[in-house]
């Protein structure tokens, strides 16, 4: 930020203080209107980003110091309950003012985007930035926020959507099986929230529907009723909604899709909302090379800020509820990667074709692992992909196996993996290699003797050479496009096999 716009940026919060500490506390909120443009926002975020986490995954204890041991006398942090497995999760609070805001995060122990974003919030909150102190204490004097960072740790070290009782805590609002869900439902029973932040994660292929853009965020004010009608309190988290949909236009038009609002009876969201709580659900999904999800973090940051400050001025009672309804809805129409009228041979015939390849995360002892496979072949005009290949002038060849072994994986370089490739080699045998460990090689290796990979065939996985007039241009190995002529370009997670 230059000194020209940092002065600029002072000025508009000072005058925001200047404005707030004038009269009564009550026509204070009235005049008060602090400037929260998208670079603010952003330089918030900047100053405040809990450094210690970087990664998505992470197991409970490692981030209960930024839970539990803040020691602060701003946010105040008190045990809540304890998960099945008799972890404690804790509450923090906030503020002192006479509206009430509760945001839970990772309910679904593998969705932790917004939990990371709550980390930087909570710095956000006991920092000492004088350019924020406008904002902090208009959440303070106007606000009471109530913080669940973890509502379920033990799904969260197991890297699994359900707790220990493998049940999906978002359908337990009523039959409340698990403890997780009934000290949630406890403490919205004894704080009784104006408003509510559902925050989870979404899968990444998710779409803005219309558009090959992903659905970054996703957000929904939840129906109380199966004819998903719109009461005083539904309306209230659909103005803010609007409100948070205008920010990320600014900040990545066309990345925001609309949730399914179908009534669930069982979900806390939809609950919340029929128990009177203006409920605002949050999805954090895809964004292009961000595997970590670290830009998504902090759009998650920026937009429960903005959020949190325009309930705190009732900015948000400005808003239009048709503009809730103008946000896109969600698709389901995205694929890591796409290739497009490439010439196949099956079944004795030579034909084109596109073909869609899908890559998921799999959990094992050894670490999580990347597994691509082929997951469309056909006319896939209407699918979009993260990445996509033109390939009129291309043909798929199989993958040979390396006929020699190697003794030892200490004999492997990344130069002599794609050395193998460009060879037309993908599968390689290394002797004494422990099973299932996980490797950033662009191979397929295993310990018994290698033989080249499957076909194209849906489902198989995507394993084959792209040749253009004999020479080979391109490698799928594992679902991951390396161009021969560069390189793989991007970091591998494969796992060995037998």
């Amino acid at each position: 930020m230059s000194k020209l716009h940092y002065l600029s940026f002072l000025i508009s919060l000072l005058v925001g203080a200047v404005l707030f500490s004038c009269g009564s506390s009550e026509d204070s909120r009235e005049r008060v209107s602090p400037a929260y443009s998208l670079s603010q926002l952003e330089q918030a975020y900047a100053v405040s980003k809990e450094e210690s986490v970087q990664e998505r995954r992470f197991l409970y204890a490692d981030v209960l110091p930024l839970i539990a041991a803040r020691g602060s006398d701003k946010l105040a942090v008190s045990p809540l309950g304890k998960s099945v497995e008799g972890q404690q999760v804790y509450q923090l609070d906030y503020g002192k003012g006479p509206v009430k805001v509760m945001l839970w995060s990772q309910m679904h122990g593998n969705e932790s985007t917004a939990t990371m974003a709550l980390f930087d919030l909570f710095n956000f909150l006991e920092g000492e930035q004088p350019e924020f102190a406008p904002w902090r204490e208009l959440l303070h004097e106007r606000l009471q926020l109530k913080f669940i960072p973890v509502v379920n740790p033990d799904g969260a070290d197991r890297w699994i959507r359900r707790n220990a009782l493998d049940i999906d805590l978002n359908r337990d609002a009523i039959a409340q099986v698990s403890s997780e869900a009934r000290f949630l439902k406890a403490v919205r029973d004894s704080f009784e929230p104006d408003f509510g932040f559902n925050l989870h994660d979404q899968q990444t292929y998710y779409n803005v529907k219309g558009t090959a853009n992903p659905a970054t965020i996703s957000v929904l004010a939840p129906a109380y009723n199966a004819a998903t009608e719109v009461n005083a309190v539904r309306e209230a988290a659909m103005q803010v909604i609007v409100g948070m949909h205008a920010l990320m236009q600014e900040a990545e038009p066309d990345h925001v899709g609309k949730y399914n609002d179908a009534f669930e009876p069982r979900a806390f969201g939809d609950n919340f909302q029929k128990w009177g709580t203006s409920t605002i659900l949050i999805e954090s999904g895809g964004y292009p090379n961000d595997p970590e999800k670290q830009v998504i973090r902090k759009y998650n940051f920026m937009l429960m800020l903005q959020a949190l400050l325009a309930i705190a001025t009732e900015e948000y009672k400005q808003q239009n509820i048709a503009d809730y309804y103008a946000i896109p809805d969600n698709d389901l129409k995205l694929m890591d990667l796409v290739l497009r009228d490439v010439q196949v041979e099956l079944a004795g015939q030579e034909v084109r074709m596109d073909l869609g390849v899908k890559r998921r995360e799999v959990e094992a002892a050894g670490g999580y692992f990347v597994q691509g496979v082929i997951d469309d072949m056909g006319d896939l005009s209407v699918f979009y992909g993260y990445e996509e290949l033109e390939g009129s002038a291309l043909r798929v060849r199989e993958a040979e196996a390396v006929p020699e072994a190697l003794s030892s994986l200490t004999e492997l370089s990344m130069e002599q993996a794609m050395a193998y490739l460009r060879a037309g080699q993908m599968a390689l045998q290394v002797k004494g290699l422990p099973e299932g460990l996980v490797h950033p090689y662009p191979l397929l290796l295993s310990s018994s003797p290698a033989s080249k990979p499957a076909g194209i065939s849906l489902g198989a996985g995507a394993n084959f050479f792209l040749e253009e007039g004999g020479e080979l241009r391109y490698a799928v190995v594992n679902g991951y496009l390396i161009d021969l002529a560069e390189g793989p370009g991007r970091a591998m997670r494969m796992r060995s096999r037998p």
